[in-house]
């Protein structure tokens, strides 16, 4: 089952929840302040393979495996 990101639109709060990807969409309370006023977010990821970053990921760490390398700009 995927994890899906969202934020409430009401207290700011973020928070993270697995859900089956017909339920992404669907409402969903904040777990803060119990709103159902949320929006999932854009959730980014990184797949490497071979030491090449081959989707997502910062081009600063495109050599490194970890994003605390001393050429990583996050």
């Amino acid at each position: 089952m995927p994890i899906y990101e969202y934020a409430c639109l009401d207290c700011g709060e973020r928070f993270e929840t697995m859900r089956s990807m017909k339920d992404a969409d669907a409402p969903i309370s904040c777990r803060q302040c119990e709103s159902v006023r949320t929006s999932r977010r854009l959730s980014l990821f990184n797949a490497s393979s071979g030491g090449r970053v081959v989707a997502g990921g910062n081009a600063g760490c495109a050599g490194c495996s970890s994003s605390s390398c001393a050429t990583c700009k996050t």
